[in-house]
């Protein structure tokens, strides 16, 4: 088991860093932190390997704070259907005028 912390980005919605509490930031790469933004404290929490989380496995994300220093979760990619949502009515590509 790890304690470990979840900061979300302050730049890309749904982006979160997970480490380990006692290091912090520390071992997460300089250009990572730039392209991440202000690291937003979230919260602490007991990790084990068994662990369902959201989006990913506890073993990995405990597997790449013990490699790497860190475990970067990435926004969910957008249904292709649901960018219809995204797009201006009044552009061209949208089929309307």
């Amino acid at each position: 088991m790890r304690i470990c912390s979840v900061f979300k980005s302050s730049r890309k919605d749904e982006m979160f860093l997970y480490v380990d509490k006692k290091e912090q930031l520390d071992r997460v790469p300089d250009k990572l932190k730039e392209m991440f933004g202000t690291a937003l404290h979230v919260m602490d929490m007991p990790l084990k390997a068994d662990r369902k989380l959201a989006r990913v496995d506890g073993a990995k994300v405990l597997q790449e704070i013990a490699t790497k220093g860190f475990y970067l979760q990435l926004p969910p990619a957008k249904d292709d259907y649901m960018l219809d949502l995204y797009k201006d009515p009044d552009r061209p590509e949208f089929g309307v005028r």
